[in-house]
């Protein structure tokens, strides 16, 4: 099958199904085959991986990672990349090819029957404006995950492996380091895709933690004190958690909590480290 990471070849199969890119699916397809080398790579994948792919476009990576895993599972919303996937695919007898919105995909379920419930690794070239959703239900959903490869846009790698103090950082900061070690593992430039976007991208790999870094009594306050926390960022935490409708906190009690931590009642969220949120969710 010819390798569409070259361009005329991507080309070429988008004319012949007469494809037109969907703007509500934010699809820019790669045409480096470095990077694609890059991506195989930084994501270790081996003959006895399961490789869960998110939104395959027509199959570029997606024969990358035929080539080198045991099994590959790609999930594709847009039904008019299904005809164009089982042609690109149709060489490869280890690819499962499946048109859902991956946010409605049991996923943990995917690796129950394709794995045997063993951790399976993602590999993704993400659009922008699903990145954060996706990332996180795969955390909070608790699926058996070795490693998260995805290429994103170049800010959102930027947000998920800074601390705090800096103006990227924020809740997706808290929750990624949460779960997991982040490492960019390269630049990409525009011209990399096509269409080209208007903005730089980078691969980053997320490796999951068997145990996360910090112990907090529940998981899921603590990252609803984190949201609230960012929801406002200008504010003083004892305000945006006082003020926030869900968390049902007085604004007494955050700036008592915050005095038994020894901060100031005026420090605002993006001062606070995963152990302190960590510390502040159990006092509250």
């Amino acid at each position: 099958m010819a390798n569409l990471g070259i361009p005329r070849n991507t080309i070429e199969i988008l004319q012949k199904y007469q494809f037109n890119f969907q703007k509500k699916f934010g699809q820019n397809f790669l045409i480096d085959t470095s990077v694609l080398d890059r991506i195989i790579a930084a994501a270790e994948i081996t003959d006895e991986d399961c490789v869960l792919e998110i939104g395959p476009g027509i199959g570029t990576m997606t024969q990358y990672l035929a080539e080198s895993a045991r099994e590959v599972i790609a999930v594709e919303i847009d039904r008019n990349l299904i005809p164009i996937l089982e042609e690109t695919l149709s060489a490869y007898d280890n690819v499962t090819v499946i048109n859902e919105d991956i946010l409605k995909v049991d996923v943990a379920k995917l690796a129950q029957e394709k794995n045997g419930g063993k951790p399976i690794k993602v590999v993704a070239n993400l659009p922008y404006y699903i990145t954060t959703p996706i990332i996180m239900g795969l955390f909070e959903n608790h699926v058996p995950l070795q490693s998260i490869t995805i290429m994103v846009q170049k800010e959102v790698a930027d947000r998920m492996q800074v601390g705090p103090g800096t103006k990227d950082y924020g809740a997706l900061s808290l929750a990624v380091q949460y779960y997991a070690k982040p490492q960019i593992v390269a630049n990409v430039p525009p011209n990399c895709f096509m269409p080209r976007p208007n903005v730089g991208s980078a691969v980053i790999r997320l490796t999951r933690y068997e145990t996360p870094p910090v112990q907090v009594k529940d998981e899921k306050k603590m990252f609803a004190l984190i949201r609230a926390s960012f929801n406002q960022r200008r504010k003083t935490l004892v305000n945006s958690l006082g003020n926030d409708p869900k968390l049902n906190l007085s604004k007494e009690s955050v700036a008592q909590a915050l005095g038994q931590m020894q901060l100031s009642p005026t420090i605002r969220g993006e001062a606070l480290t995963l152990e302190q949120f960590a510390r502040l969710s159990d006092l509250l």
